[in-house]
């Protein structure tokens, strides 16, 4: 038996239904391996179909397409070392979410996912079979065992194979970021180590998919939890890690520690890599959104230019008689700042001749929420005609504020195919604007420097669709409403915990009402990339028709 094992880590971007291009991706990890004298090349868990696939795993067709894929690598990759990859697998009549390992063109040992997760973005129950408890398997007569991603975030499977003789774990994951999950990682597998005294490797994908965004940052651990090496966040990469034999046991050597970014870079980066996998994953290549001279569409252009470059974002103004001018200069100091294209469309003729289409019908009633909504309609049927018209996707721009209370107009503003802001609220969009104007990274594609004004952070937020007005009139300022909705909405509290916080009942009541109201345009918003374990699609499911409200 060698006492140095050399394991080569895929951290890499597969395409949920790819199977080829997944296939590729993993060949061409698996060549790098052979040529760096790898023992053993590592891809993350179900890499071949791309994660996280949902239903698609229950089509028999995709199963059979999937498991033709695997036999065919398992033929590719014949002469070199082992491939260990994560896949749908079929037993029987059971589906599996599997770990399998292939080595001189056959497939030598399966792994079945035991604790299948069934919360938040996951729902495993209801597509796989829980697999039994089970041992490690050999490599190059070094023993490993694989707690497939939820497996490891409990004791049981991690010390059944400890018990049977593993000699390290390696720990392949398909786990989507939301805030603050790096340090959740990092505490759950110190705790394996610790549990079991081996050394671990948590190997992570990367990669938007719908919703989320996987984050990568695979690291490894030695005994005591020492981190051994650290994989960067978000970027694809191949690196070769090598164990050696000590009187201790096998040892991780230890390796490049790359620096993980703060909390507001993590959040934009997945904006940005969310926005930019949705688009290259779907075959779009330039996107439009109009540009109001407020700070929410002026954030989401800057998200879409990083994301896409500036030739491939289209901005366009559309002015009502209560666009101001400082809207109207805003807008397009943005839109030269970061260099894309700017469309000015005035909308008063189109207004005018709806109004006067509407009026016989109308007579007699007053202007009011209905004349305000047509103007937002009018904007979005205009956006969506030049979406058609030159093949651009078009980008909604609401906050998760916003998106909570329903303060937008279904049908006008709401649409689009995608907003890179959906989880993020109001006065985080603030803050990340002016985190924007003073960081330049090398994966932006837009320019450095101040790109959004500091005036249209600083002024107050309006829709500008009557005359003066704000938000305010009709919500509770943002830093208090922020704080109400992450009581209610990510905390899952109640309006007794709201009062408890300072806030009045009645206000909070209000909060509350809003968001159970707003429950029908969320089901018909565009996808956005999350950013908690708040998000409003899988993380947070509830009935439109809702006639409960919290007694306290």
């Amino acid at each position: 038996m060698t006492s140095r094992f050399r394991i080569t880590l895929g951290q890499m971007n597969p395409t949920v239904g790819d199977l080829s291009g997944n296939a590729k991706l993993a060949r061409d990890a698996w060549a790098q391996g052979k040529q760096a004298g790898a023992d053993l090349v590592a891809l993350p868990e179900m890499f071949i179909t791309g994660y996280n696939a949902q239903d698609l795993v229950m089509k028999p067709a995709f199963q059979l397409d999937v498991m033709n894929h695997i036999q065919a690598l398992a033929a590719d990759c014949a002469d070199g070392p082992a491939l260990a990859i994560g896949t749908l697998w079929v037993e029987g009549a059971k589906l599996f979410n599997a770990y399998l390992v292939l080595k001189d063109g056959k497939i030598v040992h399966h792994v079945f996912k035991h604790n299948l997760p069934n919360e938040t973005v996951f729902d495993e129950v209801r597509l796989f079979e829980s697999g039994e408890l089970a041992g490690p398997y050999s490599v190059n007569g070094l023993r490993i065992g694989s707690p497939i991603c939820e497996d490891a975030w409990h004791p049981d499977v991690a010390e059944t194979l400890a018990e049977t003789g593993a000699e390290f774990l390696l720990v392949p994951n398909g786990s989507p970021y939301y805030r603050g999950k790096f340090e959740t990682r990092l505490n759950h597998m110190v705790a394996r180590v610790v549990e079991t005294e081996l050394p671990l490797i948590y190997l992570n994908m990367v990669g938007g998919q719908d919703d989320q965004v996987f984050d990568g940052a695979s690291f490894a651990l030695n005994p005591g939890g020492k981190l051994a090496f650290q994989m960067p966040a978000f970027d694809a990469q191949v690196a070769h890690v090598d164990l050696e034999q000590t009187a201790e046991g096998w040892r991780i050597i230890e390796g490049e520690k790359a620096h993980l970014p703060p909390e507001y870079e993590q959040d934009y980066r997945v904006m940005v890599h969310g926005l930019r996998d949705y688009m290259g994953k779907t075959g779009f290549k330039k996107v439009l959104l109009g540009l109001s001279g407020g700070v929410d569409s002026a954030i989401v252009a800057t998200i879409a230019v990083d994301a896409l470059g500036a030739d491939n974002v289209r901005c366009v103004m559309l002015p009502s008689e209560y666009t101001s001018q400082a809207s109207l200069d805003d807008a397009e100091t943005v839109a030269r700042a970061l260099g894309c294209q700017y469309d000015y469309v005035p909308i008063s003729k189109g207004r005018a001749a709806i109004t006067a289409t509407l009026a016989p019908l109308f007579e007699g009633t007053k202007p009011d929420l209905t004349e305000e909504n047509i103007q937002s309609r009018l904007r979005g049927l205009l956006l969506m005609a030049m979406s058609n018209k030159f093949g651009e996707m078009l980008l909604t721009t609401g906050n998760k504020s916003e998106v909570a209370v329903g303060y937008a107009t279904i049908y006008g503003d709401m649409s689009g195919g995608y907003n890179p802001i959906k989880d993020l609220y109001k006065t985080r969009v603030f803050e990340t604007c002016r985190w924007r104007n003073d960081n330049h990274r090398d994966w932006m594609m837009g320019p450095a420097g101040e790109v959004i004004t500091p005036r249209i952070i600083d002024k107050p937020p309006t829709a500008e669709l009557r005359d003066d007005q704000k938000d305010s009139d009709s919500l509770p300022d943002y830093p208090d409403l922020d704080a109400m909705l992450e009581i209610l909405v990510d905390q899952n509290g109640s309006i007794a915990d709201c009062v408890a916080a300072g806030f009045d009942r009645d206000v909070a009541k209000k909060v509350e009402h809003l968001i159970y109201i707003s429950e029908y345009k969320r089901a018909q918003s565009a996808p956005g990339p999350r950013l908690t374990k708040g998000a409003f699609w899988l993380d947070r499911r509830y009935p439109i028709v809702n006639r409960w409200r919290d007694p306290s």
